[in-house]
C-alpha cells in the first residue's frame, strides 16, 4: 500500500435541487408518499458543494427546471472523456426532457454532444475506469449503448450485467477509486460480470451489502479522497486502510430517490 495516494484536482457538473421531489416511482427506492425535506436536501447538496471546493475541485452549475425533480441527478445526464461528450437516453420517459438542458450546457461550454442512439443514461452505467470504460446493463442503459460508446470514444468498453433492482445503475454498485483499482457489491452483478472484475481487479475493494445498501458505492474519488456516504461505515474502515481518506457527506434526502455523492456528480474530464 502506496504510504500516500495522490489526489488529482477535478471539475465537476452539478445541478442544484431546486425541484427535487420524489413524485414518480422508477426503482425500488421510489416511494411518492414518502415526502421530501426540501430545504434539508438543499443543505446536503451544498455541503457535498462545499466538500468538493475545500479540497481543491472546480465545482460549475446547470440551472434546474421545473417538472423535472430528477434533474439534481447530473451523473445521468452525460459521459465525458477527453473533452468528449457522449449524451444521454433515458429509458425512463419521466426523466428524458432532462437531457436537452444538459446537453445546451455542454454546447454553451464549447463541447460537442454526441446523442445516443440507444438507451444510455450517463455516468450511471458508463463509467471511466483508467484504460478502459466500465459499461453497465440489466435495467438502464442498452448494450448496444456500449458499442455507440466504443466506437465515438475510441476507448475499450467493458459490459457488465446488474442484477439486483436496488443496484439499477452501475454507479450504485461500482465505483473507480484510482487509475488503477476500484470498490464495488460483487452480488448486485452477474456470475460472468464478477468473473470479469475479479480479473481486472485482483486487489479491489469489496463492499457488504449493508454498505452497498447505503450508498457507500455511490461515492467519488480524486485519487485520495473518497467522498462517501457516512452511513457505509465499514467500507469507509477498508478504504482507510488502503490509504484513501474517507470525507463522509450525507445525502439521505437523496436516497429516497435512489441516488447519493456520485448521481449528483458529472464530472468533466477534458
Amino acid at each position: 500500500m502506496p504510504e500516500s495516494r495522490v489526489a488529482r484536482p477535478r471539475r465537476y457538473l452539478v445541478c442544484e435541487p431546486g425541484f427535487f421531489a420524489v413524485r414518480y416511482a422508477i426503482n425500488p427506492w421510489m416511494r411518492p408518499d414518502r415526502p421530501v425535506d426540501v430545504s434539508l436536501a438543499r443543505r446536503q447538496w451544498l455541503s457535498l458543494v462545499d466538500a468538493y471546493r475545500r479540497h481543491g475541485h472546480t465545482v460549475e452549475t446547470v440551472e434546474p427546471l421545473p417538472g423535472l425533480p430528477d434533474m439534481v441527478f447530473a451523473a445521468n445526464a452525460a459521459v465525458v472523456v477527453d473533452g468528449r461528450v457522449f449524451g444521454s437516453r433515458f429509458h425512463a420517459p419521466e426523466r428524458r426532457p432532462e437531457s436537452v438542458p444538459y446537453a445546451a450546457w455542454f454546447k454553451a461550454h464549447g463541447f460537442d454532444v454526441q446523442h445516443p442512439e440507444s438507451v444510455c443514461e450517463g455516468e450511471g452505467d458508463l463509467v471511466p475506469a483508467g484504460r478502459w470504460i466500465l459499461a453497465g446493463t440489466g435495467f438502464r442503459t442498452a448494450p448496444e449503448a456500449h458499442r455507440e460508446a466504443q466506437e465515438f470514444f475510441g476507448v475499450p468498453v467493458i459490459g457488465l450485467t446488474l442484477v439486483d433492482p436496488y443496484f439499477y445503475h452501475l454507479d450504485t454498485a461500482l465505483f473507480v477509486l484510482d487509475e488503477e483499482n476500484v470498490a464495488y457489491y460483487p452480488e448486485a452483478f452477474s456470475p460472468g460480470s464478477r468473473e470479469v472484475l475479479e480479473r481486472l481487479y485482483p486487489d479491489a475493494v469489496l463492499a457488504t451489502r449493508e454498505d452497498a445498501m447505503a450508498f457507500g458505492l455511490n461515492s467519488v474519488s480524486d485519487g485520495r479522497h473518497v467522498f462517501i456516504s457516512p452511513e457505509a461505515t465499514a467500507l469507509a474502515d477498508r478504504l482507510a486502510d488502503r490509504g484513501y481518506i474517507p470525507v463522509p457527506v450525507g445525502l439521505s434526502e437523496f436516497h429516497k430517490a435512489g441516488g447519493g455523492i456520485k448521481c449528483c456528480t458529472q464530472e468533466i474530464r477534458s
